[in-house]
């Protein structure tokens, strides 16, 4: 089995926090988003994970540092790590081309900005499966129609009528993937685009018009990251899941002087919290010091000092320095203070 990890964007509704690094790579609950979502599918799968390709973006974003720790994550997996560069942002079915000398096979292709709770079987009937969410608002989502078999029959990008409130939420599985690269590769060739870019569905559309039998799959929870308030909403979600699953969050040596932690909480390593109190829902990263202060429902990366500050809802970068007392501001390209 192989994954395929497209990750090549660099998050523009995320920003500032993909300013300097890319959104894969920014932490939920103490972890990468995509570290945290390969460990998860490879547990799902419950087999052998013989490579893992990912594709990125230019060598000045996607630096030595991210391909080493891709490495390292592939390696703790057993698989071997493959690393493919889309420079251009040509769209989804681009993105999985760039890879194309891993394309055979079976494998799972899915993009690094979503994360998932789901326990599941493949269906060995199907040549093909599009992982789905029952969602409230189907029109703001890419959806499937299914037939009486509970197959495939078509891919409809938010639909203006109802057609279906099964959203499509970026995980797919084929049997063998060269088909796959097969009608991505034809999608290349006659350039055939879809709001300026090469898609994954119409490789997806040719296969099925050619008899390809896809069915779909459904996950207990499905968490985005798309931008600030999602992406607290998913950290808040995914700690409270580690939490009750028994996992252990707070570094054994945090320093606390008059302060109070409330579960759930990630406290990363060398944390001192004074006067503070932190919880509930709060990741806080490596190196931070948290002083006069109350924080929740809010993640903080690493090496971040807060003082006199109340803050709820928050997202924050890497070595900021914040003083809820400001009387002197120093703010760079893309900063929110609401």
């Amino acid at each position: 089995m192989k994954i395929i990890v497209p990750m090549a964007g660099r998050g523009s509704r995320l920003r500032p926090h993909t300013v300097t690094v890319p959104k894969p790579l920014i932490p939920v609950a103490g972890k990468p988003i995509v570290h945290r979502l390969v460990e998860d599918i490879a547990k799902i799968l419950k087999e052998p994970i013989e490579e893992i390709a990912f594709i990125l973006g230019d060598e000045a974003f996607f630096g030595d540092d991210v391909v080493k720790s891709l490495e390292e994550l592939a390696q703790s997996l057993g698989a071997r790590a493959s690393i493919y560069r889309q420079d251009l942002p040509l769209g989804t079915g681009h993105a999985i081309m760039c890879a194309k000398e891993s394309l055979s096979g079976p494998a799972v292709i899915a993009y690094a900005d979503t994360l998932i709770r789901a326990d599941f079987d493949l269906d060995p009937s199907a040549d093909a499966v599009i992982w789905v969410k029952q969602v409230d608002q189907p029109e703001a989502f890419g959806v499937v129609k299914l037939n009486a078999n509970n197959e495939i029959t078509e891919l409809v990008e938010k639909p203006a009528e109802f057609v279906s409130d099964l959203a499509v939420i970026g995980i797919y599985y084929f049997k063998e993937v060269g088909n796959l690269k097969k009608e991505l590769q034809n999608v290349l060739d006659n350039n055939i685009q879809n709001g300026g870019e090469y898609q994954i569905n119409d490789g997806i559309k040719a296969m099925m018009a050619k008899g390809n039998v896809f069915k779909t799959g459904s996950v207990d929870e499905w968490m985005d990251c798309g931008n600030k308030n999602v992406t607290v909403e998913t950290n808040t979600r995914m700690l409270g899941f580690l939490h009750n699953d028994g996992i252990h969050l707070v570094d054994y040596d945090v320093k606390l002087e008059n302060s109070t932690i409330i579960p759930p909480c990630f406290i990363g390593e060398d944390v001192v919290l004074v006067n503070a109190t932190v919880g509930p829902n709060v990741s806080l990263g490596k190196g931070s010091h948290v002083v006069d202060s109350a924080i929740k429902n809010s993640l903080i990366q690493t090496h971040v000092h807060i003082k006199n500050a109340n803050l709820d809802n928050a997202m924050i970068g890497n070595h900021v320095v914040f003083d809820g007392n400001f009387t002197s501001i120093s703010i760079g390209d893309y900063s929110v203070l609401e």
